[in-house]
């Protein structure tokens, strides 16, 4: 029946993402919607990109970024939940916090100088802003694996290596997937600040409409960032609840 349900729910979002694609690429479709909103604006549609090829300026952005905050921030968390990293765990904790409180407009003040404008400033300042949820998540998803299993894996011969691919990293996939989650949706946000720095993206015609009041730009720019943030959080959810299932049918 759970089966069923999952692939129904899929069907549903596969659906959506289609349709959401479509929306995407009518630019007809668009100019209705805003002259329908604001009827006195004579330009409502940013005229130098393609909203199309905005979104996936877009999906660059947090596609790259999120890559490299999965290979930088599970391997972390591991790290720190075996023996030989467990004394740094405090510390880890303190620096992947300070990246998420470290607001990303000063990382990239900061990052413009030394490494320009566009594309690897913005990235650096999203991998810094989403690494604490993944991190954290990893860690979580592992202290909490029953130590009973750990116990018994021990006595079936397992070494350490295999206890984790086998048995702990399996059982805390749904919390990991969990901070991955979490990490992806808030540089879907993040990333519109990458467009100050002319790194594109749906921040463009966001800032566009705020600097020559023209709120009809801001509305194309934010409202499908924020359908995209939907979408990609229901994609991860489904994930994780077929990890969830699978984990309790083994």
């Amino acid at each position: 029946m759970k089966n069923r349900l999952s692939s129904k729910n899929w069907l549903i979002l596969l659906f959506i993402i289609v349709l959401f694609a479509a929306l995407l690429s009518s630019v007809r479709f668009w100019e209705i919607f805003l002259h329908f909103l604001f009827p006195s604006q004579t330009q409502v549609l940013y005229p130098n990109a393609s909203l199309l090829s905005m979104v996936g300026q877009h999906l660059i952005l947090v596609g790259i970024s999120s890559v490299i905050t999965i290979l930088m921030g599970i391997p972390l968390g591991v790290w720190v939940t075996r023996p030989s990293g467990r004394d740094f765990l405090p510390l880890v904790t303190t620096i992947t916090s300070f990246g998420q409180t470290f607001p990303p407009v000063a990382v990239l003040a900061l990052a413009v100088p030394a490494l320009g404008f566009g594309l690897l400033p913005t990235i650096v300042a999203l991998f810094l802003y989403g690494l604490l949820p993944v991190v954290r998540n990893t860690v979580a998803g592992l202290n909490a694996v029953s130590q009973n299993l750990l116990d018994a894996a021990l006595g079936m011969g397992m070494n350490r290596s295999r206890m984790l691919l086998q048995v702990e990293l399996p059982l805390s996939a749904g919390v990991i997937l969990s901070g991955i989650r979490i990490s992806v949706i808030i540089n879907i946000g993040t990333a519109m600040i990458g467009a100050t720095i002319g790194a594109g993206g749906l921040g463009v015609p966001v800032i566009a409409g705020l600097v020559q009041g023209n709120i009809a730009y801001v509305i194309e720019g934010a409202v499908p960032a924020a359908i995209l943030a939907v979408l990609i959080n229901q994609v991860f959810s489904n994930i994780e609840k077929n990890f969830i299932y699978r984990t309790e049918t083994a």
